[in-house]
């Protein structure tokens, strides 16, 4: 890699690197104060918010660096935008995820849990999000990487006052994550504002782009689908206990993917300059990481395969299940570092929208089969899911890739013969 790219790497790394000591941090204090039943209540509820929660800034983020990246000249166009779709669509959806809990859960349940989690998740945590790829369309990723940290630091901040309180419950902390996810995103804004100025707060220049933002959308939408939605459906047919230990281990599974995250991070604007050239440019470049996204995705692998054990220990003897899941979901890592690279070159050269079906596919086909094995083997059957379909995605996207190269070399042979 070269020196930027390694610079902005190391950046991404040492972010999510504080990122993760302290969410690990307040991850052990809250499932340790809430109890797994509590936690697993708590997250049954966040993981059907967080299918929504792509939606509430339409892709606008990555509109942003598509166009930023390519031409600094408009980054306060977008990024007023972008500012403007966040707001608009979060308190909208908002509304839709207090609806869809009440009905999935109960009424008591949507007003205590879904809609503070909402507030904290659709609105302050989606405009932390904007903002850090704001930095990011700029390539300056020690800032986004210093927000990625003030959002765990205002969630650890959060866990302490929780801690404090006599008898924590589960809509307490609701209220308190609500409160930390939107202090985030006033902080993220105001220091974009601060050091690259805002431009119109206007949705004028999203009307050319809806359909690929979209797409945008829907792609972290089905990503957040074949991710989340076996914990909701373990806490529906089977106990919060249960999804609440399965959640603890996907979560440190998604720790030990840090590594790569900081890799995709860092690439992510490159993929776009790229994809100028071509689909094949995007691809070189995606050729060129992917010794270095096997290397993460492997350190990835070994860290969650090396923390299983120790689990119960640090969470408690209740998360003794999390001891058991984890090393069964740790392939997915490597899978994760394939269908990565194979996607955002796909998104480079504008392919977003055959990334984006690809998603929606396999994320139709977890619901399916975890609607079918939880029922009958409980969280292995969540497992099992999870593995079948993180290796399809990463197969799908990769012949997605080569059928598109193909389909390009043959269109170029004819242009030359006529």
């Amino acid at each position: 890699m070269g020196s930027p790219l390694a610079r902005n790497t190391l950046w991404m790394l040492l972010g999510f690197g504080f990122r993760l000591g302290l969410q690990f941090l307040y991850f052990v204090l809250l499932a340790r104060i809430l109890g797994p039943e509590q936690y697993g209540a708590f997250v049954g509820v966040a993981a059907l918010i967080m299918v929504l929660s792509p939606f509430a800034s339409w892709g606008s983020g990555n509109i942003l660096i598509k166009h930023a990246s390519r031409d600094p000249g408009l980054f306060k166009k977008y990024w007023g935008a972008a500012l403007a779709t966040t707001l608009a669509s979060g308190g909208a959806l908002t509304g839709l995820a207090f609806l869809l809990s009440g009905f999935v859960f109960t009424w008591e349940t949507a007003l205590a849990l879904a809609l503070p989690i909402a507030l904290g998740d659709l609105v302050g945590i989606r405009l932390a999000d904007v903002s850090g790829q704001a930095f990011q369309s700029r390539e300056r990723l020690s800032r986004t990487s210093a927000l990625w940290v003030i959002i765990s630091a205002s969630r650890l901040l959060g866990v302490l006052v929780l801690y404090a309180l006599p008898q924590a419950t589960a809509f307490h902390w609701a209220l308190l994550y609500a409160g930390s996810g939107l202090l985030a995103g006033i902080l993220g804004v105001a220091w974009v504002v601060r050091e690259l100025g805002l431009g119109p707060l206007s949705l004028g220049p999203m009307r050319g782009e809806w359909r690929e933002g979209f797409y945008f959308a829907i792609s972290l939408a089905a990503q957040g689908a074949y991710n989340d939605l076996d914990k909701t459906l373990l806490s529906r047919f089977v106990s919060d206990v249960v999804a609440g230990g399965y959640a603890a281990a996907y979560r440190v599974l998604d720790a030990a993917f840090v590594p790569m995250r900081a890799l995709l991070y860092a690439t992510y604007p490159r993929f776009f300059r790229e994809g100028k050239k071509g689909l094949g440019g995007s691809w070189a470049f995606a050729l060129r990481l992917l010794p270095w996204g096997l290397a993460a995705g492997g350190l990835g692998t070994a860290l969650a395969l090396g923390l299983a054990p120790f689990l119960p220990i640090l969470l408690g003897p209740e998360y003794a299940l999390s001891a058991a899941v984890l090393p069964l979901l740790a392939p997915i890592l490597l899978f994760r570092a394939l269908h990565y690279l194979a996607a955002d070159a796909l998104t480079g050269a504008g392919y977003q929208g055959l990334r984006s079906s690809v998603q929606v596919g396999v994320a139709f086909l977890n619901l399916g089969l975890n609607l079918w094995w939880i029922p009958l083997f409980g969280w292995r059957g969540a497992v099992w899911s999870s593995l079948a379909s993180d290796g399809l995605l990463a197969a799908s996207l990769l012949l997605a890739l080569f059928l598109g190269l193909g389909r390009r070399a043959r269109v170029e042979s004819y242009s030359e013969r006529t």
